[in-house]
């Protein structure tokens, strides 16, 4: 996923739920789809910003030797200021972009 180009809101702003529940027909089954969307998008963004931070990873563990590193700061700003994974989940879904797929329910016998 490209965070770099999303669409999704930086701010809070009110929604209307109707066009959340358009998709799945059950504002709850969409609220969940998009809590799961959420977790996977959030693994995926703390991933990347991990590994870049790891190049600036120093070998020495001393805590008198404490660098502050300019590029460091700069990634660091850079991931704060992209917006949550809530709301890329939540455009996802208005946008019909995020696949849930039902398993079918056993009938008992």
């Amino acid at each position: 996923m490209d965070f770099k180009n999303s669409t999704a809101e930086k701010t809070t702003i009110t929604r209307n739920t109707g066009e959340m529940e358009a998709n799945t027909q059950n504002i709850y089954e969409s609220i969940v789809i998009m809590a799961k969307r959420s977790n996977q998008l959030s693994v995926e963004l703390k991933e990347e910003l991990t590994s870049k931070l790891a190049e600036f990873a120093s070998s020495t563990d001393n805590l008198e030797e404490v660098f502050e590193n300019r590029e460091q700061i700069e990634i660091s700003r850079f991931y704060e200021k992209l917006p949550k994974t809530v709301a890329i989940a939540m455009q996802e879904l208005l946008n019909d972009n995020i696949y849930a797929r039902k398993p079918e329910s056993k009938e008992e016998e």
